[in-house]
This record gives C-alpha cells, structure tokens and sequence, in this order.
C-alpha cells in the first residue's frame, strides 16, 4: 500500500512540475532581486567615461550546420531590443548589475521574436533566443576588469565543435528569464559604464571607468581536459584563472574564476597530444 502511495505521489509530483515549476522559480529570482533593491544600478549616461578598462566584439551572424539562417538575423532583433536596455548603464561603488533586471521578460509582445535556443544540448526556437550572445559578451568583458560576477550560470553542453574559437572553453555565461541570470558588483572606489552596440556585422561592447586602472587582467584555461563516461559519452572540463598584474608586469594576483564541465554534443578529435 504504501509503495503504491509513492508512486502516487511520485507521479503527481511528475505531472505538477512543469506547472508550479515556472511560478516558483520567479518568486525565488523576485525574493532575490528584493534583498538587493537598494543597490541595483539603474541609471544610464549618455556617454562613455574617459579611461577604456576592457573591451570586446562578436559577430553577429555565425552559419551553424542544420540551422535556418532566419534566427540568425532574428537573433540581431532580440539583441537590438536588450542593448536598448543596457547600453550607457552606470554601476557606482557597491551597486549590483542584474542583466535579466534590465532587460525584462523577453516577451512577443515586447518585440522580440523567435531565435535559436538551447535546450539540454539541442538546438531549438524559442522568444527570445540569441541573448545568450549578450551575456557571454558581458562576462567576458568583465572578466578583464575589477568587477565581480556574483552570479554566472555556465553552459552544462558542449553543442559545436572549435571553429576559429579566439576564447577559451568555458568563457561564456548562459541565460534564461528569470532563474539564469548574470550579476555583477562593484566592490571598487570607481564608477563603470557598460556601452553596447549592435552594428551592421559585430556585437561590441566595452566598460569604461572615471578612474584609470592601474592593473591588467588575462584570462588562463587551466586543467583542460576530456572525460570518457562512458559508451559514446565525453565530458569536457576546464578551469579558467583570472590573472592581475601591475604596471611593470608583476603579477598580483592569480584566482580561478570558473570551473566547467559539459556534455559533449559531437565526438571529440582525440589524437596525439589529446587531454582524456
């Protein structure tokens, strides 16, 4: 009797997820966003401060094999509408930067349409989709300056094989309204400005400071290597080390910053020299 209760209740568990699962989840991110409501930034200056600290660019349509190129372009609308949100923002010592905060819900009826998505390492359609490239921009950038990410969601598949890949593995961070958000905090004296902008081929932004930094920071993959789990099953690992310097060149500072570990959705090249 009692097994049969389990299975009862397991079932109902199975069948109220999806529904009490989306509801929660918000409540828990609005809960968060509450505890930190003194110290979101929010305001916006039209323009950048003098002393560039960190800079970076992506282009914009990428061919993807089994990929209609229509969310390519899609994905440019999406990006237009959440740089409109963020572009100019100021986050002053001690403030939080919220990227879903900023941007809002990506809904429809807010403009944005169809792009392409990433579900448990397949690829799919979704409202939205292709914001993903904003916030692998923002965190890489900040990842090269005094800022601190407080909240970085890593992606859990490897989906495309190295192409031309200019950033380590690892180096980006994912998103989805609202759970998978990327925080940033100021624990400096000085004050940033995020610029963004969406041009004819490039995503490119840059953060901007009143102060001159002194320090210089490099991203290191460390430890990388690829898992055999099992039969058709590999696992990529790596760790990515934040190195500080100074202006001669001494190192200040070395921290890991990120450790990553993802399916792997296409069968690794392991000849000589691979890492297993």
């Amino acid at each position: 009797m009692k097994a049969r209760a389990s299975l009862v209740n397991q079932r109902l568990l199975g069948v109220m997820r999806p529904v009490l699962g989306p509801p929660s989840r918000r409540l828990r991110r609005q809960v968060q966003w509450r505890s930190v409501r003194d110290t979101l930034a929010r305001d916006r200056v039209p323009e950048p401060f003098t002393h560039v600290v960190s800079s970076h660019h992506t282009p914009l349509i990428r061919v993807l094999p089994g990929v209609d190129p229509v969310y390519q372009h899609n994905k440019v609308i999406n990006l237009r509408i959440a740089v409109g949100e963020l572009d100019g923002l100021v986050v002053k010592p001690g403030q939080v930067f919220s990227f879903w905060r900023l941007v809002g819900p990506p809904r429809a009826r807010r403009g944005f349409v169809d792009g392409i998505v990433l579900d448990h390492g397949r690829v799919s359609v979704g409202v939205g989709g292709g914001l993903c490239q904003l916030t692998n921009l923002i965190y890489w950038m900040t990842l090269h300056t005094p800022l601190e990410v407080t909240e970085r969601w890593r992606h859990s598949y490897d989906v495309f094989p190295d192409s031309d890949r200019s950033q380590p593995f690892g180096s980006g961070a994912t998103c989805a309204w609202p759970l998978l958000d990327l925080q940033i905090t100021n624990p400096t004296r000085a004050v940033f400005r995020l610029g963004l902008t969406v041009g004819d081929t490039d995503l490119a932004g840059e953060w901007t400071s009143d102060v001159e930094s002194h320090a210089t920071y490099a991203i290191e993959e460390r430890s990388h290597r690829v898992s055999h789990e099992g039969p058709g099953v590999h696992v990529r690992h790596n760790e990515l080390w934040r190195i500080e310097s100074g202006p001669a060149g001494t190192v200040l500072s070395e921290r890991m910053v990120a450790e990553n570990h993802a399916l792997m959705m296409y069968e690794p090249f392991l000849g000589p020299g691979a890492r297993t």
